[in-house]
């Protein structure tokens, strides 16, 4: 990208649409701090159009927030300018502008947690943007998968912030759930709860899987209501997830699996698992 430097002006005389930084400016041997504005150019037209549209504020800025492409987590927010847009686009790194420090700064530079972008979104009125990527690692320089772990209703009631409550949508609190189950296992004297004897018993969770995955089939053959059909998918959910607890496996990576099969066709997906199995000697 082409960045040409426009026109610099003292602090509160104006704006311009692109990035804004404070430099030290000598003019007649004094020194002073003004604005400079660049105005990005990129090789490419329509991502130029494109940044022309969005709703920057006053400062050049407009909230961007990073989410994960497979959980939906909400992992970071952070300020985006039209540089930094643009060197997200190009480089598919979640790129951001820093109102501290008035520098780009992509996310990851220094722990290498990059967010890989797989698409960017603009709401109805374009002045907010989502990226949407896939986390490297921890998202929160706490170490933290996501930024966000403070329930407010917990201060409300007064509960000690122990910085593990991420905000999960349902799937990933259910997951969340079981795997505190799997750690509760061991040096336990009272009677188990349903998930943690699925847990301790193969036999018993492979015949429930079966099980419930045959009553939800059930529910077409015998065309019962979409409530039945829900709750009959519920249960196949929940223990095929204990399953994937007792492997180690995390829901993500299931759904990554899908995600990388959006662009191929089911027929040709499965003949590929089926020349990738070992042959019988």
């Amino acid at each position: 990208m082409a960045v040409s430097y426009v026109h610099m002006v003292q602090p509160g005389r104006g704006f311009h649409k692109g990035n804004l930084s404070y430099a030290n400016f000598s003019y007649k041997g004094r020194r002073t701090n003004c604005l400079v504005f660049a105005s990005v150019h990129t090789s490419d037209p329509k991502v130029d159009s494109l940044l022309d549209s969005v709703k920057w504020d006053d400062k050049g800025l407009a909230v961007a927030i990073a989410q994960n492409v497979d959980t939906g987590a909400i992992l970071m927010q952070g300020f985006a300018n039209r540089e930094a847009v643009a060197t997200t686009l190009s480089s598919r790194r979640a790129t951001f502008y820093s109102r501290s420090r008035s520098t780009l700064w992509t996310k990851g530079e220094t722990s290498n947690n990059f967010i890989n972008v797989h698409d960017v979104f603009l709401d109805c009125d374009r002045d907010s943007i989502i990226y949407l990527g896939k986390p490297d690692g921890p998202t929160c320089h706490t170490g933290a998968e996501t930024c966000y772990y403070t329930s407010v209703f917990d201060l409300l009631k007064q509960k000690e912030d122990e910085g593990d409550n991420l905000a999960l949508t349902s799937l990933y609190a259910l997951e969340s759930t079981i795997s505190q189950r799997k750690t509760e296992l061991t040096g336990e004297n009272e009677k188990p709860s349903w998930t943690k004897r699925l847990l301790l018993n193969d036999k018993l969770l492979c015949s429930k899987i079966r099980e419930e995955a045959n009553e939800l089939c059930q529910t077409l053959e015998n065309n019962e209501d979409k409530s039945r059909t829900a709750s009959e998918m519920a249960d196949v959910l929940y223990h095929s997830m204990v399953l994937l607890a007792k492997k180690d496996v995390k829901i993500e990576d299931v759904l990554q699996v899908l995600r990388l099969r959006f662009s191929q066709s089911g027929i040709e997906e499965k003949r590929g698992r089926l020349s990738q199995k070992p042959l019988d000697h």
